[in-house]
């Protein structure tokens, strides 16, 4: 089976996906501090992935200026 383009990492994670890994879900819960040893890795609470959005700055008047 091949991985589809959209998850293929090429120079890092272009853009946040949607679905966890269970060694990610697992890296993640113990951060959260709900995972301990004893607990099985098979069903797996539901992790939420939060997508990190960048917003551009808009060029303000004095940036056009030196930019002539």
């Amino acid at each position: 089976m091949t991985i589809d383009k959209s998850l293929k990492v090429k120079k890092g994670v272009s853009r946040s996906r949607n679905v966890l890994t269970r060694v990610e879900r697992i890296e993640k819960l113990q951060s959260q501090d709900r995972w301990t040893e004893e607990t099985s890795p098979f069903s797996l609470p539901k992790i939420r992935v939060y997508k990190v959005v960048l917003k551009k700055k808009k060029k303000s008047k004095t940036d056009e200026a030196e930019g002539k």
